[in-house]
C-alpha cells in the first residue's frame, strides 16, 4: 500500500527510546503482525487531526536503517477513520493513540510490502520496529510545533557554525604560517591572497565573472579545476567533461548565490586580470554537509582563481 511505503521511507522522523517492556499487552493484526504495547495511550485522534510520532526500524541483527534520531524531525500522519486498512502496518499506524509506545517484529515483506522491500533485505528477514506517539495535534498545533522545532534547529546550527569557524580559522592560520602567505582576513572569516593585481574593471554584485580555478583540500588534494592541463597533470582529468566542453573559465553571476559564499565574497574583491588564492572555512563553503568526492563535512577549501573577463 503506497501510504505505508511513505511512512517507512520518509526521512522526516525522530526516534523513541527503546526502554524496558514493562507492559506486555499484545495484539495481532489481520495479517499476523503481533505488536506489544510498551505503554498504551488513551486519547485517539479525531478526523483531521495529526498524529506526531517517533520511529526506528532495525534489521534482525539490530542494524538500524531508519532512525528518526538522525533526522531530528518526527513523522506525522493525518488521521481519517475512512482510510482503508489493507495491511497490518495500516492497522497499526491508523490505530495509534496519544502516548502509545509500540514494539513489534515481523518479516520484511509484511513490514514493507512485497514490492517495496529495500534492496539490502530479503523478504523473509526479520525486521524490528518501534513507534512512539509524541502528540495528537490540530493543523495549527502541527504548524506551531514544526516552526518551533525549525527555530531551535537554526539556533543550534548557528552555534555550531561559530564553534566550527574557530576550528577552521586555526587550521587556516597554521596553513598560512607554514606556507609563508601574506593573507588578509575578512569579517566573515574568508582569507585571501592577491597574487596578481588586475587592471580591469572591478567586480560588482550581478556582474558576470569568467573564472579559471583550481580547488584543493588542505592536504593538497586537487578536487576540481577548470584547467584541462592541470587536471591531466594531477590525475583529475574527466574525458566526458572535456567532450562536453566542461574545461575553461567558469561563468559566475557574482553575489547571486550561484557559488559557495566564500566565492561570492572573494570574487567581489577582485578585478579583471586578478589572480588570487581563497582560503575558505567550511562555514563559507559546504558546512557540515558531505559535498561528494573528497570534500568531507567541515572541510576547509583552498582555491586558486584567475579572473579572465568581467561583463557588466
Amino acid at each position: 500500500m503506497k501510504k505505508t511505503k511513505s511512512l517507512l521511507y520518509s526521512l522526516a522522523f525522530t526516534v523513541i527510546a527503546f526502554g524496558t517492556m514493562s507492559c506486555k499487552k499484545t495484539q495481532t493484526t489481520s495479517d499476523g503482525i503481533e505488536y506489544t504495547y510498551i505503554k498504551e495511550g488513551k486519547e485517539s485522534p479525531k478526523n483531521g487531526e495529526f498524529v506526531l510520532y517517533h520511529l526506528v526500524v532495525k534489521t534482525g541483527s539490530d542494524s538500524t536503517f531508519i532512525s528518526t534520531y538522525d533526522q531530528d524531525m518526527p513523522g506525522y500522519l493525518q488521521f481519517n477513520d475512512s482510510l482503508p486498512k489493507q495491511t497490518g502496518m495500516d492497522e497499526i499506524f491508523l490505530g495509534l493513540k496519544k502516548g502509545d509506545s509500540i514494539a513489534f517484529e515481523s518479516k520484511a515483506d509484511k513490514i514493507f510490502g512485497v514490492e517495496n522491500i529495500p534492496f539490502f533485505l530479503t523478504a523473509e528477514e526479520n525486521i524490528k520496529v518501534r513507534i512512539g506517539v509524541i502528540d495528537v495535534l490540530s493543523q495549527e498545533g502541527l504548524e506551531t510545533y514544526f516552526q518551533a522545532m525549525q527555530e531551535s534547529q537554526a539556533k543550534k546550527q548557528a552555534e555550531n557554525a561559530i564553534k566550527q569557524l574557530e576550528i577552521d580559522t586555526q587550521k587556516i592560520e597554521d596553513y598560512i604560517s607554514e606556507n609563508n602567505l601574506n593573507a588578509t582576513r575578512t569579517e566573515s572569516g574568508l582569507y585571501y591572497v592577491i597574487e596578481q593585481e588586475g587592471d580591469g574593471v572591478e567586480i560588482e554584485t550581478g556582474d558576470l565573472a569568467f573564472v579559471h580555478y583550481a580547488g584543493y583540500l588542505m592536504d593538497g588534494t586537487l578536487f576540481d579545476t577548470s584547467i584541462k592541463t592541470l587536471a591531466q597533470e594531477k590525475g583529475n582529468y574527466n574525458e566526458a567533461r572535456d567532450n562536453q566542453g566542461g574545461y575553461g573559465p567558469l561563468e559566475v553571476r557574482v553575489g547571486m548565490g550561484q557559488v559557495i559564499q566564500g566565492w561570492d565574497e572573494g570574487l567581489a574583491l577582485l578585478t579583471k586580470g586578478s589572480k588570487a588564492k581563497f582560503l575558505i572555512p567550511s562555514t563559507l563553503a559546504y558546512g557540515d554537509r558531505n559535498a561528494g568526492g573528497p570534500i568531507q563535512p567541515n572541510s576547509v577549501l583552498i582555491f586558486d582563481v584567475e579572473i579572465t573577463d568581467v561583463q557588466k
